[in-house]
């Protein structure tokens, strides 16, 4: 299948790492970027792909099976407009967009066109993370009673001084819609959805952003298990994230790829082994397997008529449970979900 990258900024090499991975299933057929000049290097270093002129001239390319969209999240509702209207599938890199509200407009926008809409969700492609959403379904761990999440990432001061990076104008907050928003999407694919959040978001003396770089909250989840979330990108040098899972027949702890079952019978199982996340200042020190995964699982749905690994719509929950831990924190209360927030 033929694909066209919309962006060329800090991932946009990743996903020609991972199309290249696919092994011919998925081939990058050009780019277009919001700068000419930049779109025209990225070209070059590729082998000389072709430059679109533009996201509109793209979206009237019939060539084009799908496109990704790696943009920052403020540059998306006008390009998704495009894509439904031209019936284009599109294949997002997170978050949809800055909020929930906003997230959930594009995402009703590919529903009423009938376009499939997918999202970089990479976590949930994990064989690790799927081992253990297996075990939960076949209710071998017995129901969930507590749940604990824990994201020490790092980044360096350089970072935050990319213009509009931390901010609420570009990319719609700190650490939770930037880097947590994998591990909390996780977290609900295993546990299901939260309900109410009581939280703290903060930022720390060792950055300067607008946004937060340190958040926290506890959880109460529909299912009657309970949780806690730390999340920080002021945790030097930056450690793997975690999702411990307490179940009545054991505990399950995911660290990054690899899943450790702690079972009340004694024995002990591991699944997977450990990997970079870019949990350090190198925000792409991490392999391409799972953007690949990701992309070769969209490009099969979308010929087969098939429900992608990570859609628009499953996305719209944890854009539902970051708004609210930022809403908790700025009201300094507990915060309900709403119906619609968690019935996605």
């Amino acid at each position: 299948m033929r694909v066209g990258l919309i962006g060329t900024g800090m991932v946009a090499d990743m996903h020609v790492q991972a199309i290249e991975q696919t092994g011919g299933a998925v081939t990058l057929a050009g780019v277009c970027s919001r700068d000419a000049a930049n779109a025209r290097i990225f070209a070059a270093r590729h082998g000389g792909l072709r430059c679109y002129n533009s996201s509109a001239d793209m979206a009237r390319d019939e060539s084009l099976n799908f496109v990704i969209l790696a943009t920052p999240p403020n540059a998306r509702a006008e390009i998704a407009n495009q894509m439904s209207a031209a019936r284009k599938p599109v294949l997002m890199e997170k978050p949809i967009e800055r909020s929930y509200d906003a997230a959930r407009q594009i995402v009703e926008t590919f529903r009423a066109a009938n376009v499939p809409l997918g999202v970089v969700l990479q976590h949930r492609a994990r064989p690790a993370a799927r081992q253990l959403m297996k075990l939960l379904a076949d209710d071998r761990l017995g129901q969930i009673a507590m749940v604990d999440v824990r994201i020490p990432w790092w980044r360096d001061q350089s970072y935050y001084d990319e213009p509009g990076r931390g901010t609420t104008e570009r990319d719609g907050g700190g650490v939770l819609i930037t880097q947590a928003i994998h591990t909390l999407d996780l977290m609900l694919q295993l546990a299901g959805p939260v309900t109410a959040v009581q939280a703290l978001t903060h930022r720390t003396r060792l950055h300067r952003l607008e946004a937060e770089d340190f958040a926290s909250a506890g959880l109460e989840f529909a299912s009657g298990a309970v949780g806690s979330v730390m999340a920080t990108t002021a945790a030097f040098p930056g450690a793997s994230e975690e999702i411990t899972l307490h179940c009545e027949k054991g505990a399950a702890s995911l660290t990054a790829s690899e899943l450790r079952v702690a079972w009340r019978s004694g024995q002990n199982e591991s699944f997977g082994a450990p990997s970079k996340t870019g949990a350090g200042a190198n925000p792409m020190q991490f392999e391409a397997d799972w953007h690949s995964d990701i992309i070769s699982d969209f490009a099969r749905c979308i010929s087969g008529g098939l429900t992608p690994m990570a859609t628009g719509r499953s996305a719209l929950m944890v854009h539902g449970l970051i708004d609210a831990i930022q809403m908790s924190s700025k009201q300094r209360q507990r915060v309900i979900m709403t119906p619609e927030e968690i019935d996605v």
